[in-house]
């Protein structure tokens, strides 16, 4: 994998390989994608969705989080049962387990650290997974829903790392509307509720 170094310079370079980057656009094209083609995933565009990942925020810079890529069908299909049968986890090309070790999360923090922060750290990478497979042209879901002692034992995670998400990666084979969103006027509130 390459490595862009701590500076804006890594950041502009996958820009520029992508062909500039408007995340406003990213953000609003993304959908949530559950049918997938069979075309495979290259290595090179794992590695970049891992790359956008790691420069997610974490608090006091912990980096908390770890990721499992998985291709092995009989792991993935143990992920699918434990997300409560939601199969088209399995039939995505790559899988990515977010995890967050949560020592890490609460080294300075204790117990807020490893509750929260791990969650908030992990669910900022999983996020750039999302926008960075957008503009790479890969379709994504965020799945939350599973029985996380299930999903560690399936990637043999250690006692101290949880699963909090599970991103099936792949080709769309579908293309689902824009859903309808409230209006900033109802969401936003100056100073108080």
């Amino acid at each position: 994998m390459e490595c862009w170094g701590p500076d804006r310079n890594g950041l502009k370079k996958l820009m520029r390989m992508n062909g500039g980057l408007d995340v406003f656009g990213v953000i609003k094209e993304r959908r949530s994608i559950r049918v997938y083609t069979d075309e495979k995933v290259s290595e090179k565009d794992v590695e970049q969705l891992i790359e956008a990942a790691r420069w997610a925020p974490s608090a006091g810079n912990s980096q908390p989080c770890e990721f499992v890529v998985v291709k092995d069908m009989e792991i993935k299909r143990k992920l699918s049962d434990a997300a409560l049968n939601q199969t088209f986890i399995e039939k995505a090309p790559v899988v990515i387990v977010v995890c967050a070790d949560v020592t890490r999360s609460s080294r300075g923090y204790g117990s807020r650290g490893e509750k929260l922060y791990s969650v908030q750290d992990t669910a900022a990478a999983t996020e750039n997974i999302l926008l960075a497979a957008q503009e790479l042209g890969l379709a994504t879901c965020w799945v939350g829903a599973f029985r996380e002692k299930e999903v560690a034992k399936a990637v043999k995670a250690p006692k101290n790392v949880k699963p909090v998400a599970i991103v099936p990666v792949g080709y769309p084979a579908e293309r689902p509307v824009a859903p309808q969103k409230r209006s900033v006027n109802e969401i936003v509130h100056y100073e108080t509720f």
